[in-house]
């Protein structure tokens, strides 16, 4: 029998697959900075694993980056982090720089960063402050500005009590719950398609 893997001490969290696996992030004590537990992402990324090689990805409320540097531990080709809050992303980019990752680092608000922003994204991780209900805003964002690839993944957590309102042509792939946490992953079709 395998023992299970220790929890990271308070205020770390670990990389759990991919060539960063095993690595630590700090965990900044900030009012709700909640990143997505390793049993979630572990089952999030194991969803995407197919499609994961090569990924242009978004973390658009990145916090702490988890999702997006598990992403670049998974072999995603290029990630672009959105945080609001300077100090936070200037932690995200010293994480970086001690994990010897190359990524880019927005600091400002993710539904502004859309409006601006020319790329598109194969996977995009949307994440918001709970407190915000920033999901429907961001997500109509993401198809107005025209940031998705047409069959696009976008992984959406959000409190398990009230699904957020989301655009019809995003189709539920997998999902599930961790405690008051719902977290799924939608495939993006074109809006014109037959759903």
């Amino acid at each position: 029998m395998v023992s299970p893997r220790p929890s990271p001490p308070p205020g770390k969290l670990r990389i759990i697959g991919g060539s960063l696996r095993g690595s630590r992030i700090a965990v900044p004590d900030k009012p709700g900075l909640r990143p997505t537990p390793d049993r979630v992402r572990e089952t999030l990324f194991n969803w995407l694993a197919p499609v994961m090689a090569g990924a242009r990805c978004l973390d658009l409320f990145a916090g702490t980056g988890a999702l997006g540097i598990e992403a670049l531990s998974r072999g995603a080709g290029r990630v672009d982090f959105v945080e609001a809050d300077a100090w936070l992303a200037g932690e995200l980019r010293a994480n970086l720089s001690r994990l010897k990752r190359d990524a880019r680092v927005h600091v400002g608000d993710g539904v502004d960063f859309l409006a601006r922003e020319t790329a598109r994204y194969d996977v995009v991780f949307l994440d918001p402050p709970f407190a915000a209900g920033l999901w429907t805003a961001a997500a109509r964002a993401l198809e107005a500005y025209g940031r998705l690839h047409e069959s696009a993944w976008i992984y959406v957590e959000s409190p398990a009590a009230s699904a957020p309102e989301l655009p019809p042509n995003w189709r539920p792939h997998r999902e599930g719950r961790a405690g008051g946490v719902r977290y799924a992953l939608y495939r993006r079709a074109e809006p014109s398609a037959k759903l």
